[in-house]
């Protein structure tokens, strides 16, 4: 008899620091369903990105492969458009592919990239012929509103949402994986779900009431030693400027600063928990290997730095929890050194040992190294921007 093939369910944050997790020892977070994943699942505590910034990452999650081989370094190159990513493979193979949310395939803003279909919410669009959310929004009367948050010079500083609960960005991730999910149930075949979420990303800008849940007096400074300045290279400089400002450091705000991003990632987890309650309510709960990672960090003030693009743990480090009965350890903690390249290989292994495509992948299957600890393996990280580079070789 053939073993029956699991469903998949990627949630993806973007932005999001390893050390937001309650139960991985965050004492003032409050991530309940993060935590149930990560009691029931295998937490894998050495996630680093293959690439600190958003478009490299996503795509070596896509394709296996780290920066050398798909050719992008920064957010400016278009990522492959071939037949070589999971979805594509996993749709040949029976699955039903769907993607919701920031899928981030820039410059195309309706590419694909291997998915069967997608409903669309990337950032900073305003004609709704290019992206779902807008689309809704409008049709409900909120088209005068910056639904992440207002920019510019307000990037870096802490705000509400303009938009109610039920109108977030998050809600929508939410609202829309539930129905894809509810609509799944009644077919026959397995399927594939990325629900991607903008949000922990700038600006900080949780809905009403959740902008209440942590108070900024009782939130904890960032790591910023006497030497910081000596550990920022010109890209943390950079970024310093347009982020955040060019002189002084506000205590007050970064406390408020870190607040407005805890209680983003809240907002998320509460997502997170609804689409687990569908999940159950189908029947499809332990059919399904289910996959939280995001693509990078935020140094959100440690070492006076603001933003990705640097190889501290803040900025590179990020959480991966993956849960499927029999094949990852419940309450597992996995240290050995992974990466998102690892994700393409472990869903392959999940669905029944599919051969990957001709040229292989760079990383392995996460589920082999949640029953054994590894020792030796070595993953990497890079960004560059033009002729300089930062570099990352780690292991665990």
């Amino acid at each position: 008899m053939a073993v029956e093939r699991p469903n998949i369910l990627i949630l993806f944050t973007d932005m999001q620091r390893a050390d937001t997790v309650h139960a991985l020892g965050n004492p003032v977070i409050r991530t309940p369903h993060l935590d149930r994943l990560a009691s029931e699942g295998t937490a894998f505590t050495n996630c680093l990105s293959p690439s600190p910034v958003c478009v490299p990452a996503r795509c070596c999650l896509h394709y296996g492969l780290y920066p050398q081989k798909t050719g992008l370094f920064d957010n400016g190159t278009m990522m492959p458009d071939n037949d070589a990513s999971y979805p594509a493979l996993l749709g040949r193979q029976g699955y039903r592919t769907h993607a919701v949310g920031k899928c981030h395939f820039t410059p195309d803003r309706l590419a694909r990239r291997g998915f069967q279909s997608r409903e669309t919410q990337e950032e900073c669009v305003a004609d709704p012929a290019q992206d779902d959310y807008v689309a809704w929004l409008i049709r409900r009367g909120f088209d005068a509103y910056e639904p992440h948050g207002a920019r510019g010079e307000m990037y870096y500083v802490p705000q509400i949402s303009p938009l109610p609960a039920e109108a977030h960005p998050s809600q929508w991730i939410g609202d829309a994986s539930q129905r894809f999910i509810q609509r799944a149930a009644r077919g026959r075949r397995p399927w594939c779900l990325f629900s991607s979420f903008i949000h922990p990303h700038p600006p900080f800008a949780p809905p009403k009431p959740w902008h209440k849940l942590y108070r900024a007096p009782g939130m904890p400074l960032p790591h910023a030693p006497a030497n910081s300045a000596a550990l920022q290279t010109w890209i943390n400089r950079l970024q310093n400027r347009y982020k955040y400002r060019d002189r002084g450091i506000d205590l007050n705000l970064l406390r408020q600063m870190k607040a407005y991003y805890y209680a983003s990632i809240s907002f998320v987890d509460f997502q997170v928990g609804r689409i687990l309650e569908t999940l159950e309510a189908t029947g499809q709960l332990d059919r399904t290997l289910i996959l939280f990672v995001s693509d990078h960090g935020e140094l959100l003030g440690d070492f006076n730095c603001f933003g990705k693009r640097s190889m501290h743990d803040a900025s590179v480090r990020v959480p991966l929890i993956v849960r499927q009965p029999g094949r990852y350890p419940a309450g597992g903690r996995c240290r050995t050194a992974v990466s998102l390249v690892d994700v393409y290989p472990s869903l392959l292994a999940a669905a029944g040992g599919i051969e990957p495509p001709a040229g292989g992948l760079d990383g392995v299957d996460l589920a082999t190294l949640a029953r054994r600890r590894a020792t030796g393996r070595v993953v990497f990280s890079q960004f560059s921007q033009g002729p300089t580079g930062i570099y990352l070789a780690a292991s665990a």
